[in-house]
């Protein structure tokens, strides 16, 4: 590697009395994969932002290949040949590979770009970096991972030298994710840049050349990946050591079951069976792990589950009761509780107090209602109690959620639904978008209900994470269920194939 090709210097960025970036120190080479950590809150995103023009900094340095630069927007950022793969793809589902490149080609090509030389053109890149995908193909029928290439491919296509990839790996499967890495390293081979922001350690430590830690808006090292290991990454992300939990607790087999399905489907309104004869059993102090990709029908068993939808056909039991047609107030006083995939959307009011959210599953108990009026000292002392039991950092129990971290507004969340002492506890994607150290508390959580006798259903893309907490494991594609398969024995690419469709041989 030779020139920088990026140089930040002393990026200063204030939102108020909090200092997002405070004298920010960043650089990245020709050729050169260089990572970007730390915890929520850290600065990461609002130092890409300033990259990416979102952002304009109070004060500081750009220099792109040696020369100042203003980034004043993202057309410019794009204009000079930095180019970002959001997580969250910016892909129109029915429209086609080369349609959705046309559209990223107006600022290029005009206002009419010519689809057939786009097409020609895009096969060209894909074939120069091993991204082949068909231009005729609409973007609705590809897996994940083929989406994501074709962002990849849009962001070359402008003309990007400089690629930013926000947690590129959170919905990929094992196979696909490797796949990935070798696009990376043809992208880098041939002097392009990548900055790769990600929460998963060891990934980085696969990927990387060079480490860059932020926390609380200060660079507190940049480092080789070669002198750096995945504890060293963590103590430094949060200041302290770090070792995430991980299940070594042996269920009996003949443990009683919590929670069954037997038989159970669903068609949503039009009228696709989204899911198909699925049975499950979750026992008494186990952890199982439905591993898979977004989109194979978790949203779906989440919310049946729940009560928010009802099966066509088989049944669902908690204990000794069937609660398939079961609303969720009668599902809650059963013993289930849901931790929700998107704590944002389905498990917060944003807008509202964390008193206001603290009781919302129980607020017609009569402890914190009676004859139609709030006790309101009762409902503060009940959030009181939460706040200092499960150590959710806030001003009050009067600030809004939605000012929170996303790490205390999960641990309110855990706070209001453990705090009943459910039976059977829905875990959806629990530490999707949590820094390493909120990610050791709530797995920590979930472990200790287990050890006092609840099942947990863990329902999560992360397959760490499934791999690390679960007794037993499961795999959803599209819509069905694997069979139960023993974590002590699984390997993860017995699950990446699962995970992709493919059964396992034998």
């Amino acid at each position: 590697m030779s020139a920088t090709l990026l140089q930040m210097s002393e990026i200063v960025v204030r939102y108020g009395d909090l200092v997002a970036n405070d004298r920010v120190q960043f650089d990245i080479r020709p050729g050169e994969i260089h990572a970007l950590l730390g915890e929520n809150g850290a600065g990461k995103s609002t130092l890409m932002k300033v990259l990416s023009g979102l952002v304009k900094p109070e004060s500081g340095r750009i220099e792109f290949h040696g020369r100042p630069v203003h980034i004043d927007s993202p057309v410019t950022a794009l204009q000079l040949g930095i180019g970002m793969v959001h997580q969250h793809f910016m892909l129109i589902p029915s429209l086609t590979v080369a349609q959705n490149l046309c559209i990223a080609a107006r600022t290029k090509a005009g206002f009419f770009p010519d689809l057939r030389r786009i097409a020609r053109e895009m096969r060209q890149l894909g074939d120069r970096y091993g991204l082949e995908i068909d231009p005729d193909e609409k973007i609705a029928n590809l897996s994940v991972g083929q989406q994501q290439r074709v962002e990849i491919i849009k962001a070359l296509y402008r003309g990007a030298q400089l690629l930013i990839l926000d947690e590129p790996t959170a919905v990929l499967t094992p196979q696909e994710t490797a796949s990935l890495f070798a696009i990376i390293r043809n992208l880098t081979a041939e002097k392009n840049a990548v900055i790769f922001i990600s929460h998963k350690l060891q990934e980085v430590m696969t990927i990387s050349d060079r480490i860059t830690i932020l926390r609380a808006g200060v660079n507190v090292s940049t480092r080789t990946t070669a002198e750096s290991t995945v504890e060293g990454l963590a103590e430094a992300m949060v200041g302290r050591h770090i070792q995430l939990p991980t299940n070594a607790h042996t269920v009996a087999a003949g443990a009683p079951e919590v929670l069954r399905l037997r038989g159970v489907n669903y068609t949503n309104p039009r009228g696709v069976t989204v899911l198909k004869n699925l049975d499950l059993a979750v026992r008494q102090g186990e952890i199982h792990g439905i591993a898979g990709v977004d989109g194979n029908g978790q949203d779906e068993l989440t919310r049946l589950l729940s009560g928010l939808i009802f099966p066509n056909a088989g049944q669902i039991w908690l204990e000794d009761q069937q609660i398939t047609h079961a609303p969720p107030a009668q599902r809650i006083r059963a013993g289930l509780a849901t931790i929700p995939g998107d704590r944002q959307r389905t498990a917060l009011l944003m807008g509202r107090s964390l008193s206001d959210n603290a009781v919302l599953e129980q607020i017609n108990q009569p402890k914190f209602s009676r004859a139609g009026f709030l006790r309101f000292k009762a409902i503060s002392a009940f959030t009181q109690s939460l706040i200092a039991g499960y150590d959710i950092r806030c001003q009050s129990p009067e600030q809004t959620a939605g000012t929170l971290s996303g790490g205390n507004q999960q641990k309110l969340v855990l706070a209001r639904v453990l705090e009943r002492h459910p039976r059977l506890i829905i875990a959806v994607q629990p530490t999707r978008g949590l820094d390493i150290g909120a990610t050791e508390y709530v797995r920590s959580t979930l472990l200790d209900q287990c050890a006092r006798g609840a099942a947990v259903l863990l329902i999560s893309t992360e397959l760490d994470e499934v791999l690390a907490l679960s007794n037993r494991i499961s795999v959803m594609y599209n819509g069905t269920l694997s069979q139960p398969l023993e974590r002590a024995t699984v390997t993860r690419d017995q699950l990446g194939l699962l995970m992709g469709g493919r059964p396992l041989a034998g």
